[in-house]
């Protein structure tokens, strides 16, 4: 029996919410950064009887491409896994039915799924500080739901619904491509994080607009809070999102 979470976590929200559930599973758990650009996942195989956690955070109402086409290398060869979308608030849309479809096409079955939530990576001011103490136990006590689950015999686990339509939304172009201002030290730091090697090291001031997933890794990580987005665009965003995520929501079990 093995434990394991598959995460993908720019800027850190989803991995504080898949260490508040895997904390209670009382194993080591082994960690797979999905962010990892130069990291060969196709020799990564699961086993009937492991338990993987796997982490996405939703963009736009989706799983990301990119771990999407991470995810799709790894065989999970009827391991029970754990599905977990954060967002930042707002919605979570389709992203827990497209990590549900990918996973099982990966060989996973679907123990259970959680919808959690996380600070906004772009606008701060939505969920700030989250997850917070109260999320961190409402996750735990899901957490011992599902252990329950798992530990029960094969034939009492239920199928898992979860909310989402197929077709999916359509994911939106043209996202916030953060760029290097004068306080750039030429250092790298973004182009070695960046998930999807959308910054050149000769040209690091700027990220290739087709490469970038709006991730805000390279923002996160500047050591010298050099790089950044448009402000004006982020303000315009965050008043058409100030109803839709003014209103707190809680992390939703699926089991």
């Amino acid at each position: 029996m093995r434990y394991a979470q598959l995460i993908f976590s720019p800027t850190g929200g989803t991995q504080k919410v898949a260490k508040a559930i895997t904390e209670k599973w009382g194993a080591d758990v082994e960690t797979v950064d999905l962010t990892d650009a130069a990291a060969d996942f196709s020799g990564l195989q699961y086993q009937k009887g492991d338990l993987v956690l796997i982490a996405v955070p939703s963009f736009g109402g989706r799983v990301p491409a990119t771990a999407v086409q991470r995810l799709e290398q790894i065989q999970g060869n009827g391991a029970d896994s754990v599905l977990v979308c954060v967002y930042g608030n707002r919605a979570y849309e389709d992203t827990l039915i497209e990590l549900k479809d990918t996973a099982e096409k990966c060989g996973f079955q679907t123990l259970a799924a959680i919808a959690a939530i996380a600070e906004h990576s772009i606008m701060h001011q939505y969920a700030a500080n989250r997850p917070d103490a109260q999320d961190i136990a409402d996750l735990q006590e899901a957490s011992g739901k599902i252990l329950e689950k798992f530990q029960a015999a094969s034939d009492g686990k239920s199928v898992v619904q979860v909310p989402g339509e197929r077709p999916y939304k359509k994911t939106k172009g043209g996202g916030m491509v953060p760029k290097a201002g004068k306080e750039c030290t030429g250092c790298g730091l973004c182009a070695a994080q960046c998930p999807t090697q959308a910054i050149d090291r000769e040209k690091l001031r700027e990220a290739d607009a087709k490469r970038c997933i709006s991730c805000m890794r390279c923002v996160v990580k500047c050591p010298h809070s050099a790089r950044g987005v448009n402000r004006e665009m982020v303000a315009a965003a965050a008043l058409m999102l100030k109803k839709a995520c003014s209103v707190p929501k809680k992390c939703e079990l699926f089991i």
